[in-house]
């Protein structure tokens, strides 16, 4: 059967009226724009189960005649899925031995119990992750700490609240009693239970006690509205922290490294991006982008009570002090450190300290120990490598007893098995962005990226701020679709023609797209930290959509009042510099 591509008068049956303003494009631009709504429009009212709709590029695309279907396929397995099996493996040590409850725990009680304090905390010890490490590792490391925390002030809370109505009815409340494991899931048909995405299934027991994880009237898995609220709204500040702190650093995130390589290329006059340039224009605008979204975020979904956030020196609330006490009394149960948790937390700042020290930028890192091979070795080489320890270090001795009464040791058991590794991988989660990947593969292959950025050009004739404005927009709208290294990619080689155009020093149009390139807040598809937080099951599409398009307008916000503010006088950018080429006015990209 020949490509659907070739069959231009059924395409434009077959089209929407949305796609008439597409009239100027090529027919396989037209087809791809096509395919790309159909995603978009599926992914948005998940009318098909997000992962579905995430394989119809590998169906269209081969049948439009766009991109072959053993090239399509190849995008939906890349780098970044090795990377998350390596960091999924640390996870699921983590939960098996209990390390993140222990860590969720103490970080309560030094914290408190506040979901406003407690959120920021998470917020700012997740952005300053995300400064040296991915943005993907640092959410997948993050999320099962927080996760936890949420569940235990959720609990706590609940045996509060049961504690108060037996004291007042004089008979316990068995609907409220806690059950720690059964927040992990969702019971079918037959009575039977299988684990959420990310989560542990606790050794596949669970308690018959299901009344905190799952209320019998409304089916959810909160008790309260506002225990649903609290778990969304910690979800959206991990993902979104570790994106605003990718953006403070050269290495922060592949974007900012696509820039520096492109400027330092197409200027090797201009040495004026560096590590401690990058540091001082971002840093600022980053923090304030941060205490705006969590301002934002929470009066979102929990209120802003500046009252009750800031009762300093005031007597803690009766249910304040009572939560503390159980969070206290729930970390004594733990008991002290064991040797698989030590074991599992090396591991875990190995990972760190190796992510780190690969090429942090401002000196030469371990990678430089193999210069004939730059660049082969990434964050996913260090995911696999830890990942593969944790099944090769021994977790406890299997032993027997022998004819004689004689115990004794024939095996060892590691710290994570593969099947309990297949329990906690999110599938459907690596398909999700293998979608993403394949999208951005086919606007380039198309050239449907090429064609929407050249329509960039004619707007060398508007005043600056108004050329900043409509390029950041743009591209915080193209990323949500496309990759963010696609994307920077394709709009650098046509923004830095016309900064020069128009006599505009490059670094004003170029600084700003790359930093909105990186606010990919809206979508769980948008970037693999999205794709992450949401496959925990707190979230629903809108709820990212409408917390992100908040988030979207105060970054755009903040970076514009950046351009014209700190960032002037430390690149002089109101200056036409001696490094960039001087072009006559008539010539236009």
């Amino acid at each position: 059967m020949a490509p659907l591509g070739k069959r231009g008068c059924d395409l434009n049956a077959a089209l929407p009226a949305a796609s008439s303003h597409l009239a100027f494009c090529s027919l396989q631009e037209a087809e791809c724009a096509y395919v790309l709504f159909v995603v978009a429009t599926f992914w948005l009212t998940e009318a098909l189960p997000l992962s579905v709709t995430a394989l119809l590029p590998g169906l269209m695309f081969p049948l439009f005649g766009i991109v072959p279907s053993k090239q399509v396929a190849s995008s939906y397995f890349k780098d970044f899925h090795l990377l998350l099996i390596g960091v999924i493996c640390l996870a699921t040590s983590i939960e098996k031995w209990n390390l993140h409850r222990r860590i969720a725990l103490r970080m309560v009680m030094i914290v408190g119990v506040n979901p406003a304090w407690l959120t920021l905390g998470f917020m700012s010890s997740t952005a300053f992750l995300s400064m040296w490490l991915s943005n993907t590792s640092t959410t997948a490391m993050v999320m099962p700490i927080v996760e936890a925390v949420a569940q235990q002030i959720i609990s706590a809370e609940a045996e509060v609240e049961a504690t108060q109505m037996t004291c007042f009815s004089g008979s316990a409340n068995h609907g409220l009693e806690i059950d720690e494991c059964v927040h992990r899931h969702e019971t079918d048909e037959k009575g039977k239970t299988k684990p959420v995405p990310g989560h542990s299934n606790d050794e596949g027991k669970t308690s018959s006690k299901t009344e905190l994880g799952k209320d019998a009237t409304t089916g959810t898995r909160y008790r309260t509205t506002r225990d649903h609220m609290l778990c969304k709204l910690m979800c959206l500040c991990i993902t979104y922290s570790s994106t605003i702190g990718g953006l403070t650093t050269i290495t922060g995130t592949s974007t900012n490294l696509i820039f520096a390589e492109h400027f330092n290329t197409r200027y090797p006059d201009c040495r004026c991006i560096n590590f401690g340039s990058w540091f001082l224009l971002s840093f600022p605008a980053a923090v304030i982008i941060l205490l705006l979204s969590w301002i934002w975020l929470q009066w979102l979904f929990l209120g802003f009570n500046f009252k009750e956030m800031f009762q300093c020196g005031k007597t803690k609330t009766v249910k304040q002090k009572a939560c503390a006490e159980v969070i206290q009394r729930e970390y004594q149960k733990l008991g002290p450190i064991r040797y698989q948790e030590i074991v599992t937390l090396v591991l875990f700042l190995m990972m760190a300290l190796l992510w780190f020290s690969r090429d942090p930028g401002f000196v030469s890192g371990w990678s430089a120990l193999f210069p004939e091979y730059p660049g082969f070795a990434n964050d996913s080489t260090v995911a696999l490598l830890i990942g593969i320890l944790f099944f090769l270090i021994p977790a406890k001795k299997l032993t027997k007893t022998t004819a004689a009464g004689e115990i004794v040791a024939f095996d060892y058991s590691p710290l994570i098995t593969w099947k309990e590794f297949q329990s906690f991988m999110p599938w459907d989660i690596a398909i999700l962005v293998g979608g993403g990947f394949a999208l951005a593969d086919g606007c380039e292959v198309s050239g449907l990226s090429k064609w929407i950025g050249n329509k960039l050009s004619p707007l060398g004739s508007l005043p600056i701020w108004l050329i900043i404005l409509i390029s950041s927009l743009l591209v915080t709208s193209l990323t949500e679709v496309a990759s963010n290294p696609a994307t920077i990619t394709l709009l650098l080689p046509i923004l830095s023609p016309l900064a020069e155009a128009i006599h505009v020093n490059p670094l004003y149009i170029l600084i700003p797209t790359t930093l909105c390139t990186s606010f990919a807040f809206l979508l769980p598809v948008a970037n693999p930290p999205n794709a992450i937080v949401f496959s925990y099951g707190h979230l629903k599409v809108i709820d990212m959509v409408k917390a992100g398009l908040g988030v979207n307008i105060v970054g755009v916000a903040v970076v514009m009042l950046a351009m014209f503010t700190w960032i002037v006088p430390l690149f002089d950018l109101q200056t036409y510099p001696s490094w960039a080429p001087v072009i006559s006015n008539e010539t236009m990209p």
